[in-house]
């Protein structure tokens, strides 16, 4: 006689929690940034201090004359300035000293005014980030409507116009942009400044500049990115289902075409920061670039190793902004790094 057999009872399977995955992919970004940002901050003030080692004249004669004119400058000054920078120390020295000092979140003193290097920095850069938020907003009102309605209509003559119109756009170097539009807009036509940072309305131009430039790509980004959308049979399935376009669109396409143009923004960041360096010395705007060129024309070794550093540690935590806004974005990106 058979026994009765036990009805057959899948064994639990341990799921970890999508929080709990989160927690742990955030972790782990912020972990791989911070090694990121360590390896940036030993480049970058490393080969910065190099570079300006190794370029031609005489360090101190460039300092004595940042700080008292060029006309007043002499021989006697300049020793004076060796000595109490000490410039006459070996280069291995003096770059063990400023790894000291960065050890002890100290930059320093700048070379020429005497001021701590923190400070300097910290008042440009709130300079630099209006900048930068400003050319973001300006790239993202341009790229996103019209990469979106060139890309629901592939092909058709807004999407050739919006490629024409990129193709320029990218071709062209941020200073030649910066002079046709000071060129129209501020003497032509007198609709803004065209440079500085008293005057009201200072920052439109410069902004303008630059989020013309990150709008190039990003327009063309946007545009394929909801072309695949508009193709894809979850999209077509919702018009089925009765939705309108606009519907459609809000409710699926805008997020999902949003996730490879989110992902562009760590490359647009470096041509962000390329960029502030130009449109600030071309306008003329206080920022860290402006004071970069600055630092590199009068020697200030403290200052350049400094902004440079700041510079770098900046596209790392942006791009340390970029993952994380991603991961938020698309729960596919959780799960697969969860699994693995």
């Amino acid at each position: 006689m058979n026994e009765p057999s036990l009805p057959l009872v899948a064994s639990p399977v341990q799921h970890t929690p999508l929080r709990w995955r989160t927690t742990s992919l955030v972790g782990r970004i912020l972990l791989q940034r911070g090694l990121q940002a360590l390896v940036v901050a030993a480049l970058v003030g490393t080969l910065s201090f190099l570079m300006m080692r190794m370029l031609p004249g005489d360090t101190a004669f460039r300092v004595a004359a940042a700080r008292y004119g060029f006309d007043m400058v002499s021989a006697a000054a300049a020793e004076a300035v060796r000595a109490e920078l000490g410039l006459a120390l070996p280069w291995t020295d003096a770059l063990l000293r400023w790894w000291h000092h960065l050890l002890q979140f100290d930059l320093g003193l700048s070379s020429v005014t005497g001021a701590p290097v923190i400070d300097e920095i910290v008042h440009q850069l709130g300079h630099t980030l209006r900048l930068a938020v400003a050319a973001l907003a300006v790239s993202c009102a341009i790229a996103v409507p019209l990469g979106f309605a060139a890309g629901l209509r592939a092909g058709g003559a807004l999407d050739r116009g919006t490629l024409v119109a990129s193709v320029l756009l990218r071709a062209m170097p941020p200073f030649v942009l910066g002079i046709v539009l000071v060129t129209v807009l501020a003497i032509e036509w007198n609709l803004m400044p065209a440079g500085g940072h008293h005057v009201h309305g200072a920052l439109l131009m410069p902004a303008l500049t630059l989020g013309l430039g990150l709008a190039a790509t990003s327009m063309r980004v946007a545009r394929n990115a909801m072309a695949s959308v508009a193709e894809a049979p979850y999209f077509a399935f919702a018009r089925v289902k009765g939705l309108t376009d606009g519907q459609a669109l809000l409710r699926h396409g805008v997020r999902n075409a949003a996730i490879p143009l989110v992902a562009y923004l760590g490359v647009q960041l470096v041509y962000l920061v390329e960029g502030v360096v130009v449109i600030e010395t071309l306008f003329a705007w206080p920022g860290i670039g402006h004071a970069l060129v600055h630092a590199i024309f009068g020697r200030d070794v403290p200052m350049i190793q400094g902004t440079a550093l700041v510079m770098g540690l900046m596209f790392v935590a942006l791009n340390t902004l970029v993952d994380l806004a991603c991961a938020w974005i698309d729960p596919r990106v959780r799960l697969a790094r969860g699994r693995r």
